[in-house]
């Protein structure tokens, strides 16, 4: 008797815990549901579309669009296929199919569904046509058009302010119907900013209330499943750059201006960097037409540039360098008497100080050399040796 008593009791606290335990499909909703909850989705379930008289079971999950107007009644359906098939066939050539078996179709005949879809994944994630944005600014900066970068929902949570009043903005959106976009919109409207929109849907919220609309449509993505921003945001980055270039037009922005902005790396170099840069960081090896060959040579190896000028007054009459050297030890055996007049070149390659440094690295790779002579007036002023343009990443 004791033992049916126990028996009793567990199975009177047990039965309500297995009542509320869920089944692998049930937690499947769940986590669905609360996945497109985080993402601003609102979720409901109902029947499946195809379901008999007698079936009521709500196992199917639901996604409202939060971006629809309270009119249209397009739904998103993601539906799991069954011993019957899929649970409906209304978009049985055209839905798209997920690792686990699920699908996601309409609920109710749309001629735009398949485009609705393909905004719900490119637009709730965000992030890809910010990325673009990024790029954009970067390019307008570099030349010669302030602009800054802000995220659409950074922007209605307080990074606003950092738009004043006349300030043009540029908002990027493929659907342009984003709730943060829907928000973000009249904002800027009352702040009296101009407002262009890059949007491939001239439909769009966005577009309806931009006062410049660049139309950035594309027919399908590259993507195969035609779901990841690919083609679209191609045509996002052309027309940014395509902005960028018609500013700098306009703004007579030449190569000088770039190098102003581009102090750092090769491409700023190229653009700033000039010869007197360099020479003033070496030694200045010289010497005269009398000076022996052993302290010529004495004086190459010291300034560590193989090359020393042959000057005279200050004026260069020739050059000695190491190859110079090499083919005096080759003709030559007693080389005690020889002068530095004996062996120089006549007429050396020079350029002046102020001549940029990529202008040099063209003349020495033209004559197949390694140093010039810099010369200021047309006097001596130092060497410039391949090695400090490779040093400064121009070759």
């Amino acid at each position: 008797m004791t033992w049916l008593l126990i028996l009793f009791g567990v199975a009177v606290v047990v039965s309500p815990l297995m009542w509320f335990r869920q089944s692998p499909r049930q937690k499947l909703i769940t986590e669905l549901r609360r996945a497109a909850s985080s993402m601003g989705l609102q979720v409901s379930l109902h029947r499946r579309p195809d379901a008999r008289d007698d079936e009521n079971r709500l196992e199917c999950v639901c996604y409202r669009l939060p971006w629809l107007d309270d009119s249209c009644r397009q739904n998103w359906v993601l539906q799991r296929y069954s011993n019957r098939g899929w649970e409906s066939d209304s978009a049985s050539s055209e839905s798209v199919i997920n690792s686990a078996g699920w699908k996601w179709t309409i609920a109710e005949a749309d001629p735009h569904w398949s485009h609705l879809l393909e905004e719900t994944v490119a637009d709730i994630p965000a992030g890809v046509s910010a990325i673009i944005a990024n790029k954009i600014v970067a390019t307008m900066n570099s030349t010669g058009t302030p602009a800054i970068f802000m995220h659409a929902a950074d922007a209605i949570h307080g990074d606003l302010g950092t738009i004043q009043n006349g300030d043009p903005v540029i908002c990027i959106s493929k659907s342009g119907n984003t709730p943060e976009i829907k928000v973000l919109v009249p904002l800027l409207k009352r702040g009296q900013n101009p407002l262009i929109a890059i949007t491939g849907n001239t439909d769009s919220f966005l577009a309806q209330h931009a006062d410049f609309v660049l139309n950035t449509y594309v027919a399908k993505e590259a993507c195969p499943n035609n779901l990841a921003p690919t083609t679209s945001t191609t045509a996002q980055l052309v027309m940014g750059d395509a902005i960028a270039i018609c500013l700098l037009e306009l703004k007579e922005f030449g190569s000088k201006d770039f190098a102003q902005y581009h102090p750092g790396g090769a491409l700023g170099k190229k653009l700033y960097l000039r010869v007197s840069d360099l020479v003033k960081n070496n030694a200045t090896p010289m010497v005269t037409p009398q000076t022996k060959v052993k302290e010529v040579i004495m004086e190459i190896s010291k300034k560590l540039l193989g090359a020393a000028a042959v000057v005279e007054g200050n004026t260069i009459v020739g050059v000695v360098t190491d190859g110079d050297i090499r083919r005096m030890l080759n003709k030559h055996d007693n080389i005690a008497a020889l002068c530095a007049k004996d062996i120089m070149s006549h007429s050396p390659k020079t350029i002046s100080q102020e001549a940029m440094a990529v202008e040099a690295l063209k003349i020495m790779q033209e004559n197949h050399i390694t140093q010039l002579l810099a010369v200021h007036e047309n006097k001596y002023v130092g060497i410039v040796h391949l090695h400090n343009l490779i040093q400064e990443g121009l070759l």
